[in-house]
C-alpha cells in the first residue's frame, strides 16, 4: 500500500500553497484574480507506470524511493490512479502469478485508461516474446477487456489496439481522441475537461484564425477550432501528429491544417528565413491570425518563439512550469498584458502547477 495523507485538509493546504506561489510569480504583471480549478483527491490519474520487484518469490508492483533506486515502495493499490487501474492491478498480478509465459523476465507495467472506460496495458520484458507469450496475452486481453502491448528489446507486439479512445465534452459537444501507447496525454482526465472548457470560453468566438504551437494529439486543437475560421497547428512528435490527424478525421473537423514542425522551425517559416517542404501545400499568407495558442514543454518558449507570438493580438498560454511561464510573460509584458489567469490542479499531491493565462495586446 502506498502510504500518504489523502485527507481533504491535506489536499486543500497544498492547493492553497500552489495558489500562493502562482499569485506571487504573476503579481509583478498586475494579473487579475486567479481562477482555481481543484481536482478530485483520489482516483484522478488515468496513467500509471510501475517497476516490478521480486520478494518472497513473487513479483510486486513497486516504485523506487526518490533518490534511491535500490529501495522499493511495494504497492498493492494506488489511490491516486483511476478506479479502473485499481481494478486491473490485482487481476493482472494474479494472471502473471499463474502463468510463466506472462511473468518470465517481466520488469515493468504501464497502464493507460480513459474516462470513457477503455484500458491499455503495456508489459515490458528482458527477453524476446514467443508464441507462448502471445497465446497467454490474447487470453489476458479477453479476461481484462483491455488491449495488451508487449515490449522487448526494441520490438513491440500489439494484442487489440495500440491506442485507447477518450471522449471529452466541451461546451456541450463530445470530442473523440485517440491516445496512443507511449505518447503524451493529459494524466488527469477530469481536470483536462476543465482546462479545455476554460480555453474554449477564454478564446471566445472569433472571426479570424488561430495558430497553435505544440498541439500534441489535438487535445486543445479540436474544440478551439470551433471558435475560429481556421487553424494552423504544429507538432514535432511523429506519433502525436499521426494521432492528431486521426482525431481530425474521427471528429470530421475540416478547418485545421496540421504540420509536423517544431515551434522554432515555424518561426523561421513565418519570418521568411527558411522554406520547408512540409509547408509546400500551405499558403501562410492566406491566414489572418488573431490568436496564438501555446502549450510548451517545461522549458517554456525560446526567445525567438516569444518574439514571434508577440505579433499576435491574443496569446492563450497553457503552462506546466510557472517559473518559465513568468520568464516568458516578462519578455512579452511591454506589448501585452494579462487579462485572465487560471490554476488547474492537474497533479495533486505534487508540487507541480498547471496554469493558463490570456495575454492581450496593450492599446497604449
Amino acid at each position: 500500500m502506498l502510504n500518504s495523507d489523502f485527507s481533504p485538509a491535506a489536499y486543500l493546504a497544498q492547493l492553497n500553497a500552489k495558489q500562493a506561489r502562482l499569485e506571487h510569480l504573476l503579481c509583478e504583471f498586475n494579473a487579475p484574480k486567479l481562477q482555481v480549478f481543484r481536482s478530485a483527491e483520489q482516483n484522478f490519474r488515468l496513467r500509471a507506470e510501475f517497476r516490478l520487484w521480486r520478494e518472497d518469490g513473487q513479483r510486486h508492483y513497486a516504485m523506487m524511493t526518490p533518490g534511491d533506486k535500490r529501495t522499493p515502495i511495494l504497492i498493492d493499490n494506488f489511490p491516486i490512479a483511476s478506479q479502473l487501474i485499481n481494478t486491473l492491478m490485482p487481476r493482472l498480478k494474479a494472471a502473471w502469478d499463474n502463468n510463466e509465459a506472462l511473468s518470465d523476465r517481466l520488469f515493468q507495467v504501464e497502464f493507460l485508461t480513459t474516462l470513457s472506460g477503455e484500458a491499455l496495458i503495456t508489459l515490458c520484458y528482458h527477453r524476446p516474446l514467443d508464441e507462448a507469450w502471445h497465446t497467454a496475452a490474447e487470453q489476458l486481453s479477453q479476461d481484462l477487456n483491455a488491449s495488451i502491448v508487449g515490449r522487448s528489446r526494441g520490438k513491440r507486439t500489439v494484442i487489440g489496439r495500440d491506442y485507447v479512445v477518450e471522449k471529452l465534452e466541451v461546451a456541450g459537444r463530445v470530442f473523440s481522441y485517440r491516445q496512443p501507447e507511449g505518447a503524451f496525454t493529459q494524466p488527469n482526465g477530469a481536470m483536462n475537461v476543465q482546462m479545455l472548457n476554460w480555453a474554449y470560453d477564454t478564446l471566445g468566438e472569433q472571426n479570424d484564425d488561430l495558430l497553435e504551437l505544440y498541439c500534441g494529439n489535438g487535445n486543445f486543437t479540436l474544440p478551439l477550432s470551433t471558435r475560429v475560421r481556421k487553424v494552423l497547428a504544429t507538432e514535432i512528435s511523429k506519433s502525436s501528429v499521426n494521432a492528431a490527424l486521426a482525431n481530425l478525421a474521427d471528429n470530421q473537423i475540416e478547418n485545421i491544417e496540421l504540420v509536423r514542425l517544431s515551434a522554432e522551425e515555424l518561426t523561421q517559416a513565418l519570418n521568411k528565413v527558411r522554406e520547408f517542404r512540409r509547408l509546400a501545400n500551405i499558403d501562410l499568407d492566406s491566414y489572418e491570425f488573431g490568436t496564438v495558442f501555446v502549450d510548451p514543454p517545461r522549458a517554456g518558449m525560446d526567445q525567438d518563439t516569444c518574439e514571434l507570438i508577440r505579433r499576435f493580438p491574443r496569446i492563450l498560454y497553457i503552462s506546466c512550469n510557472p517559473e518559465t511561464l513568468a520568464e516568458n510573460i516578462r519578455q512579452l509584458s511591454d506589448t501585452h498584458k494579462i487579462t485572465q489567469t487560471a490554476l488547474f490542479d492537474q497533479f495533486p499531491w505534487t508540487d507541480h502547477i498547471e496554469s493558463g493565462v490570456l495575454l492581450e495586446r496593450k492599446t497604449n
